[in-house]
């Protein structure tokens, strides 16, 4: 059966037994961080709830009415266990706290979540966090499989069943090693990129998701060549500089080697490759603890 409309709410019955401890509505308003105002009027809507007096002003302070004597007696046992239950909510929270499962896209594992890892060592240092790395498909997986409490992914697209918030933005480049035809070139037309056959990520990955949608906005027939594939961003560098073939790859992965000249990057002419990236968590549920201080670190410019 639910509650009867004259049970007085936890915070009166709170405030009433401070004001029977100290002798004073005044003081006890000060313990509660309340206005001595709205002290009173808090203990004047109790009253009116249970329809008899609870305390008697007198000069000298506030003493319980014999009816607000019998009131308090009830109540202590009601904010002992409302005490208990906050004690316990804090003990659920701060193991919901405690721990961090994030999942993220190798770009964002890589190049952004470090950065975003120090800043969160700052706000949550007892938080202990755990870092799950895959491409964008695997990541959305994670997540719904609630193996990860957030997610970050490079796919232009998510799964209908989680949200996608853009936290960061991205732009893919195509790298060709030091001695390739292109090097010298400066810029390359998105046809010509379109009949090279290239290094790339393995189906699922953010970065192949979003090339291959941008080129075919441009090239509506074009189907993608192939010649390696390979899962690991730093495995398709390696072979980029070999020679084996020209990839296509995050600017954020590829900054160091195009600085030092292992890589070059030449301009492709008539192709939008800006992308998004985004955090990723079921639909319908917001991230808390840890996971929310970490999605709003994310969405912060670096």
């Amino acid at each position: 059966m639910p509650l009867s409309p004259r049970v007085p709410d936890l915070a009166a019955l709170d405030l009433l037994l401070s004001v029977i401890e100290l002798g004073s509505l005044g003081r006890a308003a000060k313990v509660h961080g309340i206005s001595q105002p709205s002290a009173s009027s808090r203990i004047r809507y109790l009253e009116q709830l249970v329809g008899v007096p609870v305390l008697e002003r007198t000069t000298l302070g506030s003493r319980p009415t014999a009816a607000g004597a019998l009131i308090a007696e009830w109540a202590r046992d009601v904010v002992d266990a409302a005490a208990r239950l906050d004690g316990g909510i804090d003990t659920l929270r701060g193991q919901r706290d405690s721990r961090l499962r994030v999942a993220a896209s190798q770009t964002v594992a890589e190049y952004l979540f470090p950065k975003w890892l120090m800043a969160l060592r700052v706000r949550m240092p007892d938080t202990s966090i755990a870092l799950e790395s895959g491409n964008s498909a695997e990541v959305a997986r994670a997540v719904l499989e609630g193996r990860a409490g957030i997610g970050f992914v490079e796919s232009p697209q998510v799964p209908r069943e989680l949200e996608g918030h853009v936290v960061a933005r991205d732009r893919l480049v195509v790298v060709v090693a030091a001695g390739h035809r292109w090097a010298k070139r400066g810029e390359i037309t998105a046809a010509e990129l379109a009949a090279t056959p290239l290094i790339s990520r393995e189906p699922g990955s953010g970065t192949r998701i979003s090339f291959e949608r941008a080129v075919g906005r441009v090239l509506p027939d074009w189907r993608p060549a192939v010649v390696l594939e390979l899962s690991s961003t730093t495995a398709i560098k390696t072979a980029v500089a070999d020679g084996i073939a020209p990839a296509v790859l995050s600017s954020l992965a590829v900054a160091g080697e195009l600085a030092d000249g292992a890589l070059v990057s030449p301009t492709v002419v008539g192709l939008d490759l800006d992308r998004q990236l985004r955090a990723v968590w079921p639909r319908g549920q917001r991230p808390t603890g840890p996971a929310r201080d970490l999605y709003a670190i994310a969405r912060r410019p670096i």
